[in-house]
Order: structure tokens, then sequence, then C-alpha cells
């Protein structure tokens, strides 16, 4: 901060001195014409030095009203920054709070998913099981039905199974309970 005003002086005070080499150049040119004999007299020394003061209050003024201008700039400036700040922390905030309700929507639908994968797998499950005791309902149904037959490879004697144990019933309570294979049904 203090080399930055240090330059700034020192950028005004070259500033300052070549100016007033060029108007002293200047002057003293119009002034060594003006006069015949190339000096001047004392009533224009006193001309240029009220001038002089002249131009340097006009100057200070104008250095004055810059650096006015500059403050007021370097004020809007920081003003746009600090706004530009608390816009983008706002940002965040939304952000962050938008990502923890995907995460949230993430975290639900995981659970979801393994909960009907799953369901899926004990259905398949019964699927397979049911499959299998209607296969074997249609492969005793064929043997009741014709005698000495081939179902599937296997042979079926009618006379070995017991009629009386195949009634409505027990067909119905076969259908809730796992299908037992006896021996004496099915012959190879």
């Amino acid at each position: 901060m203090i080399n930055s005003t240090l330059r700034r002086r020192t950028h005004l005070v070259q500033s300052f001195s070549v100016v007033f080499l060029h108007w002293f150049y200047v002057f003293s040119k119009k002034a060594s014409m003006a006069s015949p004999s190339g000096t001047s007299s004392g009533s224009s020394l006193l001309q240029n030095s009220a001038s002089e003061e002249d131009r340097q209050a006009v100057m200070d003024q104008k250095r004055q009203k810059r650096m006015k201008s500059n403050r007021e700039s370097a004020r809007r400036s920081r003003m746009r920054k600090q706004k530009h700040l608390n816009d983008l922390a706002a940002q965040i905030c939304q952000l962050r709070k938008e990502n923890s309700q995907i995460l949230t929507s993430l975290s639900l639908t995981t659970q979801h998913f393994f909960a009907v994968e799953t369901e899926n797998s004990v259905l398949r499950t019964r699927m397979m099981e049911l499959s299998s005791r209607l296969q074997s309902l249609d492969e005793i149904l064929h043997c009741l039905n014709g005698s000495n037959t081939i179902s599937n490879g296997l042979f079926c004697d009618s006379n070995q199974i017991d009629n009386s144990s195949i009634t409505p019933w027990n067909l119905m309570y076969m259908n809730q309970q796992p299908i037992m294979a006896l021996a004496n049904i099915f012959q190879y």
C-alpha cells in the first residue's frame, strides 16, 4: 500500500515537472517574442507569477477532482466485488441444499431398488417351486389317467397307487405342501 502511494506521488511529481518545464519553455518563448529587446519587464513577471499561481490552483483543483473520482470508483468497485462474493456464497448454499436433496433421493431410490430386487428374487424362487409342483402334479395325473405309460422317461404302474388317498381334498392339500414323491409311485 505504501509503495503504491509512493509511486503515485512520484508519478505526480514527474508529471508536474514535465508540465512545468513545458509551460516555462512556452512562456519564455512568448516572452522573448513579445519584448523587442528579448527581456521581459517587471510587470510581466508579476503577471506571470499571478498566472502561475492560477494555473497551480487549477491543477490542484483537477488533482483533487481526479482523486475524488478515483476514490468513488474504488468504492464502487469494492461494492461490486462484495456483491459478487455475496451472490457466490448464496449460490454455494443453494447448490449444497440441492446436492443434499439429490443424495437423499438417490439413497431412497437405492433402498427401493434393493427391496424390489429382493422381492423379485423371492418371486422367481417361488415361481420355480410352483412350476416344479405343477410338473409333478401333471406327471401324477398322467399316471393316474393312463396305465403302464411312459411319461418323461418314467414308467407308471397305476396298480401301485392307492386311489383312496387321491381325493379332491387331498389334492388341494398337496398344493399347499411340498410334494413328496413315494418310491412305489414311480418305477424306473
